[in-house]
Formats: structure tokens, sequence, C-alpha cells
């Protein structure tokens, strides 16, 4: 299991999601990633998660 990093912004910067999680893979990853962007209602805000090798894996601007 790796450990992934996910980050959501207000459009002025502000964080408004800044948590790790694990996955095992990169797909798995960004499952579980769009998943809490959900739960939190942040899918329409400014996100990315990346691995732990600094591949970016979920983008929205």
């Amino acid at each position: 299991m790796d450990t992934y990093k996910l980050t959501a912004f207000e459009s002025n910067g502000e964080k408004l999601m800044d948590e790790s999680f694990q996955a095992g893979n990169d797909d798995e990853a960004k499952e579980i990633g769009a998943k809490m962007l959900e739960e939190k209602n942040l899918s329409d805000k400014t996100h990315r998660c990346t691995s732990p090798r600094g591949k970016l894996i979920l983008f929205h601007p």
C-alpha cells in the first residue's frame, strides 16, 4: 500500500482539504480520491491527488 495526497482549494487559494490516504495502486487511488471529494462536495473545486512518486493521479483546475 502506498500513501497518496489529496488536496482541494477554493478559487482564492484557501485549502479546503489536505488529506493523505492509502491505496494499492494509482487506479484505486483515483477511485478513492474521487469518492472522498464527492462525499465532501468538493468535486467541482480545484483539486489534485498525487502519488508517492509525484505522479498526478487526479486534477481539476
